[in-house]
């Protein structure tokens, strides 16, 4: 059996990563075998080096390899590019054609993006899974193949099972074997070495001098997030090796060829955040919602218990301390009209008004304040007058009341 190191220098596989030995390691074991893999990571971790892998050390190693991308065939032909299809089988089919499984017969098939397989086409997977056979688009003819699976997704699948885009059959036929390999913001001691090797490669493919980076622009690299893992690296130090004449590389320069790096980057805020004021707000308005929540309940519990009581000055003395609660806290006083309104005497004007009485309570409970509309009136009218200096002209045009009828409000109020 190869050493780790070997395989690494073989593929050349850069990083000591755990998570990654530990994939390499499980890689190792089951290539022999001619079981099903399921390689799961985010996109650009390299995925399909795994498959590679499995395929070189394995005794099919001198077949056919393939590798697939399904998510890369249209919905409608992705049946007969993977099985095949007669002639005639639909429009545009002039001629028999073999399918992948057909052509690697004895070899391996790279099953990429597998998550984005049509639940039509997995259920055809699944049954050269099980017994090894298919039947090619348009024919009825059953077919045998003899092929080892390694399927490949950055798609949670078990998100995929619940939302019923993936079957649950094919996933555990395919995860016999499960091999993650982890995202690169988790290898943050990688970061630089993959980086080296990559300005190396572009260095001789380019024919200039390897960059190289300053401390501090080194340690922006390794506390970046990369969203876009490996991928997004290679693409980085590609720009880097192209693009700048100066070949030592400072923290404000490879901050330009990284997107929000700030949001990603670790950082001490001191004082207030510029978001304080809203965030502030936004407690406040959390604290008065759970507030409107209690104040709900207890005039529920209030309702309920008026309900089951006939006598109302013994509910009034029993439930004092929480009618004080309830109505105290808007302003109410204990001493306000508390009015008692049958439900039952307003459905004939609610039904007038289409309103739908959806609750089955008997009775609610009304807080009124007493106002006296000619004390504010009264009010009103002095304030518009004392502004316009007795002038009532100007007065009744504020008020929105005709002159004559501020005259006669002037007269009954005896002003």
């Amino acid at each position: 059996m190869i050493s780790l190191q070997a395989l690494k220098q073989r593929f050349e596989i850069i990083g000591n990563n755990i998570g990654l030995n530990r994939a390499l390691e499980k890689a190792i074991q089951v290539a022999p075998t001619d079981i099903s893999l399921l390689v799961t990571g985010e996109s650009g971790v390299g995925k399909e080096v795994i498959p590679k892998i499995a395929h070189q050390l394995s005794h099919r190693k001198h077949s056919k390899f393939i590798a697939v991308n399904c998510g890369a065939i249209p919905e409608g032909t992705i049946d007969s590019e993977l099985f095949g299809h007669e002639k005639g089988a639909f429009t545009g089919a002039t001629q028999t054609r073999a399918g992948y499984f057909e052509v690697a017969d004895g070899g391996t098939i790279f099953l990429d993006e597998v998550g984005e397989l049509p639940l039509t086409t997995q259920v055809r997977l699944l049954r050269v899974l099980e017994n090894g056979e298919f039947i090619k688009v348009g024919s009825s003819k059953v077919q045998k193949t003899n092929v080892r699976i390694v399927a490949a997704t950055n798609v949670n699948m078990h998100e995929a099972i619940k939302k019923n885009k993936f079957r649950e059959d094919l996933y555990y036929r395919l995860s016999t074997v499960e091999i993650n390999l982890p995202p690169l913001r988790k290898r943050p001691d990688d970061i630089h070495l993959l980086f080296r090797k990559f300005c190396s490669d572009f260095a001789q493919k380019y024919s200039m001098p390897t960059i190289k980076l300053e401390d501090e622009a080194i340690h922006v690299l390794t506390n970046y997030s990369w969203a876009g893992n490996i991928r997004q690296l290679k693409n980085v130090a590609e720009q880097l090796s192209v693009l700048e004449e100066n070949r030592l590389i400072s923290k404000e320069v490879i901050k330009d060829y990284l997107p929000n790096t700030s949001e990603n980057l670790p950082a001490v805020i001191s004082g207030k955040s510029e978001n304080s004021e809203f965030n502030n707000e936004r407690e406040i308005l959390y604290k008065v919602l759970f507030d409107m929540k209690g104040d709900l309940n207890d005039l529920k519990k209030l309702t309920l218990e008026l309900m089951q009581t006939s006598n109302i000055s013994e509910f009034k003395k029993n439930n004092e301390q929480l009618i004080n609660k309830v109505y105290q806290k808007d302003n109410y006083s204990t001493d306000k009209n508390v009015e008692i309104v049958d439900i039952e005497n307003n459905r004939t004007d609610r039904k007038k008004e289409n309103i739908e009485d959806d609750f089955d309570y008997i009775q609610e409970v009304k807080a009124i304040e007493s106002l006296s509309i000619q004390e504010k009136e009264l009010e009103l009218i002095k304030k518009s007058l004392e502004k316009h200096a007795g002038k009532r002209k100007l007065a009744a045009k504020e008020l929105g009341i005709s002159e004559r009828t501020l005259y006669r409000k002037i007269k009954q109020f005896d002003l």
